[in-house]
Formats: C-alpha cells, structure tokens, sequence
C-alpha cells in the first residue's frame, strides 16, 4: 500500500528535470498521474537528462515500474488546454487530488534581462510560461479540488523569488516567481475551507542537467559553494522529497507558506 494509492496527480513540465523527478516521487507512492509538457520529449535537448531517462518518456518510465499515467503536450500559458487537460483527467480517472504547478522557467540572459532593460517579448514568454501557467492550473483544478473538499496543490517558485542576484540580471524570472509564491498564499485562503491545501517551493540550486549546462558543469567535491550551510548543491530527489510531503497526510495542517529548498543558502 502506498501514501497515495488511489489519487490522482497533475505535474505540469513534468518531461525532465524536477518535474520528472516529482512525478515519478508522486507515482513511486502509488498515485496515478498526468503528465504534461510542452514537448513529452523534452529530455532530448540535454544529454545528461537523456542519459537518465529508463524508456521513452515520464510516462513510459512510471507504466514501465507498475504505476498508471497519461501524457500531454500542451503550454500552459494557453488557458484553454489547461482547463482542457484537467478536464480529460478527472474524465479519465473521476477526481483530481494533486496538482503540482511546476512548468515555467526563464529565458534570455542575465545582462540582458535587469528590471528596466528586459525585452517586452521575454517579459511577457516568462509571464505566460511562470505565473500565468501556475494561475490557469490552480484555476483549473479548484473546481473538481472543491467539490471533493480535498486536495493538495504545490505551486513553484524559485530563490530568485526571495533574493535579487547580483546585478540585477533574470528580473522577469524573479519577479514572476515572487508573484507565484504571494498568489499561493491567496489561494490557500480561499480554499482551505473547502479542505484543500496551498503550498509554495522555491527550489535553490538544483543540479539538474540544465543548470549544469547553463553553468558549465558540477561544483567539484572540493570546492564546494560556501553560500550554502551545507555545502553541496540540490538535487532533484531533495526537491522531491518535500513534495511527497505536501502531497501527502503528513502536511495536513500545513497551508499557505513557502518552503525554500537551498540546503541554507545565506540571503
């Protein structure tokens, strides 16, 4: 018996990285759950995640260990197709219990993206991917959450979220997950009493194959970043973990805050 035999979880962008990595978590605890992503086969577009992947997509790998699941391919900015997508869910499996907001990312670079200078088309791809995509899912979801008067909904953000970087580069990023994490709290108040809780994670440096990428490679073991109280960069399970505890019983009593996932990132 697992924590989660009989749910049904939502994982936005949940084709690589730490969407993957909740997705199978959630699975892994027996949850039957939809995957969506802008593309299923995302993971193509870096090596070490192609690598990683045990059949062709989340999807294969979570049938492939026993567990139940179904793709889509849809963006999230796209309001229609999300409620479109929930709809066919709870169709297909009769309820919606766990919604993980995870899709979004940012785009564009740090020099070229301070708060006056980013461009109007980057702003508004960041916007749609991040705090659009995160509203339309919860928007979609609370319905069917409300008429069971249950469910557990994680939304996304980011450290960028509670810290400028140094010289203000990633602005649109940072801005729109900050937003994410103060519209969780919102949520959280008007659902609760419908029995449905909100929470927020923002993720520090996770060592996912994009990151590693964008920064050149892993932080070697004796070098090891002294920002960090404890010494060593994230990874996907460490994120993962503290969904499966807020997707499960464990965190019944707990709604409305933001839970950082830095390994103590000095701010």
């Amino acid at each position: 018996m697992g924590k989660l035999d009989g749910k049904v979880a939502i994982v936005t962008g949940a084709a690589r990285g730490l969407g993957r990595a909740y997705a199978r978590r959630l699975a892994g605890l027996g949850a039957k759950v939809a995957v969506s992503d802008l593309n299923l086969k995302s993971y193509a577009e870096f090596e070490d995640e192609a690598k990683a992947m045990t059949a062709d997509s989340t999807v294969d790998e979570i049938k492939a260990g026993g567990g139940e699941s179904i793709g889509f391919e849809f963006d999230v900015a796209d309001r229609d197709a999300v409620f479109a997508m929930v709809d066919d869910v709870a169709k297909a499996w009769g309820r919606v219990d766990i919604l993980v907001a995870n899709a979004g990312g940012g785009r564009g670079r740090p020099q070229d993206t301070t708060a006056t200078l980013v461009p109007q088309d980057l702003l508004e791809l960041v916007t749609g991917m991040n705090f659009y995509g995160t509203v339309h899912s919860c928007s979609a979801v609370a319905p069917v959450m409300k008429e069971q008067r249950s469910g557990k909904i994680v939304t996304v953000a980011s450290v960028a979220a509670l810290m400028a970087g140094a010289g203000g580069g990633y602005a649109h990023y940072g801005a729109n997950k900050a937003a994410i994490a103060h519209y969780t709290r919102f949520l959280a108040q008007e659902l609760g009493p419908f029995g449905i809780n909100a929470n927020c994670i923002a993720p520090g440096v996770i060592e996912t194959a994009r990151i590693v990428q964008l920064t050149g490679g892993r932080r070697q073991d004796n070098a090891p970043p002294r920002n960090i109280a404890l010494r060593r960069n994230g990874q996907v399970e460490d994120c993962a973990k503290v969904v499966e505890f807020l997707c499960t019983d464990l965190s019944d009593y707990v709604s409305g805050v933001l839970i950082p996932v830095d390994g103590g990132m000095v701010r």
